[in-house]
């Protein structure tokens, strides 16, 4: 047990120091297998078997389809129907922010390609219509959480690779909750809105709807049909992924034509080189957590939780892992397969669902993504919108609170997630 909880602390302070994680996270087994005078071939072996998983096939697809549609001129296309659906609401573009992170995060999957795609749209409206930059650029960062969650969500992909669960299921389970985390920000938004007497940003006309919807409702019909073709048997996951990135190109390059080839070939080139450090970091971290496997650290965390709750109530004994999640969240990124090796035996031997768990541990990285000292959406919404990081940082503690609490919700009422699956027979 000593020798794993060095081992992990080893890790959490490499990743502070600034240390990239792939570094960090080869060094902490590396370490690992010269203290225990260990066979140096098994980390290539573990490393190969945690990467040796079907449902992987699909994330460089989704990534691949993700990039098409963000450089695909689909965002401005969601952000007028956003305002012609709730731009008439006082404090009108924040919620306009909210909604088209909605829709664009249901086909892009990713915060920070949200960011990148909403951002340089949405952010720039804001300010120029008088909305503070550190209010702008907080709402932007915490709204680009909600992609992880309606699907497609490149988080539940790699969940559903290290834990085995069904990724139609975690789809389906992160849908509801990811609408309701919509509504939790417009609330705060229309708070802050009658506070400070920001208006709307026009007024609602049936018409503006009903034309901003035509321009908006092919992009909407790549998460349908890809939520649909899972929940019904029509295609696997990589079939799933296989199928978005063929809709993404018609749209981009035959309908709207906003890409060509050489385009196409810069957001291949990024998809691999981000598909390739993922893929390095899942295998490393299922490594990590066979070296902690080996000195019972993850026995001896559910012996140390089950001493440290007193009670039998397994909601208690989830929120003690979740503060376990939240706190490596604050310094790792991404964080699923990172710690969910290490937390799974856990999670099993308390018998909690890993449907249920799953749609929290994603809200998890949503916070984490949000939060010092790496806060790594703050980072991004702050570049892109030229404001201070600090005075961000400040503006986010309402949006960051909210974030908390409604996490405390989907803790204490679980069917918000898992009652969609069960209705569709998918668990």
């Amino acid at each position: 047990m000593l020798i794993g909880s060095a081992i992990f602390a080893l890790l959490c302070l490499l990743v502070v120091l600034g240390v990239p994680v792939l570094v960090a996270l080869a060094a902490a087994v590396i370490v690992y297998l010269l203290v225990i005078g260990g066979w140096p071939l098994a980390l290539p072996q573990q490393m190969i078997l945690g990467m040796d998983d079907f449902v992987l096939l699909a994330l460089p697809l989704f990534i691949l389809a993700g990039g098409i549609m963000n450089a695909g001129g689909i965002s401005g296309r969601l952000f007028a129907f956003a305002v012609a659906l709730v731009g008439h609401l006082r404090g009108g573009l924040g919620h306009v922010n909210v909604a088209t992170s909605m829709m664009f995060g249901g086909m892009i999957g990713t915060s920070v390609a949200d960011l990148a795609g909403t951002g340089s749209v949405v952010m720039p409206a804001m300010k120029e219509r008088g909305y503070p930059g550190d209010f702008t650029a907080a709402l932007s960062a915490t709204s680009s959480g909600i992609g992880p969650l309606i699907p497609p969500s490149s988080p539940m992909i790699l969940y559903s690779a290290v834990t085995g669960t069904s990724l139609g299921a975690l789809f389906l389970a992160g849908l509801i909750p990811g609408i309701l985390m919509g509504l939790v920000l417009m609330a705060i938004v229309a708070v802050i809105a009658r506070r400070r007497g920001w208006q709307p940003a026009g007024r609602l006309e049936l018409r503006e709807i009903v034309r901003t919807g035509r321009t908006a409702i092919l992009p909407f019909g790549m998460p349908a049909i890809i939520l649909g073709g899972l929940v019904f048997g029509v295609f696997t996951p990589t079939e799933a992924g296989a199928f978005a990135v063929a809709y993404a190109l018609f749209l981009s390059m035959a309908l709207y034509r906003a890409l060509d080839l050489r385009g196409v070939y810069r957001i291949m080139v990024n998809a691999a080189i981000l598909t390739g450090e993922i893929m390095l970091i899942v295998g490393l971290s299922v490594a990590l957590g066979w070296a902690l496997s080996l000195h019972r650290v993850p026995l001896e965390l559910a012996a140390w939780i089950d001493r440290l709750v007193v009670t039998d109530l397994v909601t208690i004994k989830v929120l003690a892992l979740l503060g376990l999640a939240l706190l490596a969240g604050m310094i790792l990124d991404p964080l699923i397969p990172v710690i969910m090796p290490i937390l799974l035996p856990t999670v099993l031997a308390l018998e909690i669902d890993l449907v249920h768990f799953g749609v929290l541990m994603v809200v998890c990285v949503v916070i984490g993504q949000v939060t010092p000292p790496l806060a790594i959406a703050i980072v991004v919404a702050s570049k892109i919108a030229d404001e201070d990081l600090t005075r961000v940082l400040r503006a986010n503690t309402p949006f960051l609170i909210a974030m908390v609490a409604f996490l405390l919700l989907l803790v204490f009422v679980p069917s918000l997630a898992t009652w969609l699956p069960e209705q569709l027979e998918l668990r």
